[in-house]
C-alpha cells in the first residue's frame, strides 16, 4: 500500500533535487525542504519551498512526517551518516526513494532511507542496507550485499555477489569484478576497476584499482 505520509526533504542541494524530482514523479506529498542555509529561505526546489533551518523539523511529530536525507556526498558519505543518525535519534524515520524508472529484482531487501535514483539496476539477492544512494544508472549484479550509508555513484557496474562496507564511496563509473569485498569507510575513485578485496578505510585508484595514501 503507498504510504501517503508527508514528506521533509533535509538539504536544498543538488541530489535534493534529484531527489524530489524522483518523489514528484511518483506522485509523493512533499510538505517542504529543510537547509541550514538562511539565504535559501522562502526559496523554492522544483516548486518545494524551503521552510527554514533543520529545526523545523521539531514542529512536526514524527509520527506526522518522514523525512528524506537530501545531503549528497562526495568523498567518504560520514556526514550524510550523521544526519541520518541525529534524526532517527530523535525518533524520526525515513522515506525510501525510488524512482519509477529503476529496476529492482522483487526479492531485494531495501533498508531504511534507500534512494535508488532512474535508470539504477538491482539483480535477485541483493540487501541493500539503510540510507544507502544507489545513484543514476548504476548497475547492481545478483547476491550483493551493500552495507549502511554507503555511496553508490553514478555509473557503476558492481558484478556478482560484490560486499560494500558501512560509509563507503564508489565513484562515478567504477567497476567492481565480481566476488570482491571492499570494506568500511573506503573511497573507490571515479573510473577505478577493482580486481582484488579493499581493506577498511583504504582509498583505491586506477586501472586496476591500487591502494594509495591520502
Amino acid at each position: 500500500m503507498k504510504d501517503n505520509t508527508p514528506l521533509i526533504i533535509l538539504g536544498a542541494g543538488g541530489h535534493a533535487k534529484v531527489l524530489i524530482d524522483a518523489l514528484l514523479a511518483s506522485s509523493a506529498v512533499i510538505a517542504g525542504i529543510v537547509d541550514p542555509d538562511p539565504a535559501l529561505v522562502g526559496t523554492k526546489v522544483l516548486g518545494i519551498p524551503v521552510l527554514g533551518g533543520d529545526d523545523i523539523v521539531n514542529e512536526y511529530p514524527s509520527s506526522e512526517i518522514r523525512l528524506v536525507n537530501g545531503l549528497g556526498s562526495v568523498g567518504h558519505p560520514l556526514r550524510r551518516k550523521q544526519l541520518f543518525d541525529q534524526f532517527k535519534q530523535m525518533g524520526y524515520t525515513f522515506a525510501t526513494v525510488v524512482h519509477p524508472s529503476a529496476v529492482i529484482a522483487r526479492d531485494v531487501v531495501l533498508g531504511e532511507g534507500v534512494q535508488v535514483m532512474a535508470g539504477a539496476i538491482i539483480q535477485p539477492g541483493c540487501r541493500i542496507g539503510s540510507n544507502v544512494i544507489i545513484n543514476t544508472k548504476a548497475s547492481i549484479d545478483h547476491d550483493s550485499i551493500i552495507g549502511d550509508h554507503a555511496h553508490i555513484a553514478p555509473g557503476v557496474t558492481l558484478s556478482g555477489t560484490v560486499m560494500v562496507g558501512s560509509t563507503s564511496h564508489i565513484g562515478t563509473g567504477a567497476t567492481i569484478i565480481q566476488g570482491i569485498s571492499i570494506g568500511t569507510v573506503c573511497l573507490v575513485a571515479a573510473g577505478a576497476v577493482v580486481i582484488s578485496d579493499v581493506p577498511d578505510g583504504r582509498t583505491v585508484v586506477g586501472v586496476p584499482a591500487k591502494v594509495v595514501q591520502i
